[in-house]
C-alpha cells in the first residue's frame, strides 16, 4: 500500500491491481485492472497515454485521495486501538 499512497501523493495518476487491498486504500484515486489480465492492464495503461484529461482527472483524484494518509494519523488511530485493547484487558 505504501508505494500507492506514495504515487497518488506525488499526483501520477494512478493504474493498479483491483486485487487485495488496492482497491480500498486507491478509491477513485486510480483505475483498476485484473492483474491475472495482461490485457487489461495494457488498455487501463493506454487510456492514461491516449487521454490527457483522463490523466489530469485521475492525478487530481489521486491527490484527493492521498490527503486522507498520514503518518500522524495513522499514529494516533493505532494508539487508540492499542489503549482500548489494553483497558479491556485490565477490566478483566
Amino acid at each position: 500500500g505504501n508505494p500507492l499512497v506514495e504515487a497518488m501523493t506525488c499526483g501520477a495518476p494512478v493504474a493498479c491491481s483491483n486485487a487485495a487491498a488496492m482497491p480500498e486504500i486507491a478509491g477513485d484515486g486510480a483505475i483498476f485492472f485484473d492483474p491475472d489480465d495482461v490485457g487489461d492492464m495494457a488498455d487501463v495503461i493506454r487510456r492514461f497515454l491516449e487521454d490527457g484529461a483522463l490523466g489530469r482527472e485521475m492525478s487530481e483524484k489521486a491527490l484527493a485521495r492521498a490527503r486522507r494518509f498520514s503518518w500522524r494519523r495513522t499514529a494516533a488511530e493505532t494508539i487508540a486501538v492499542l489503549k482500548s485493547a489494553a483497558e479491556r484487558t485490565a477490566d478483566r
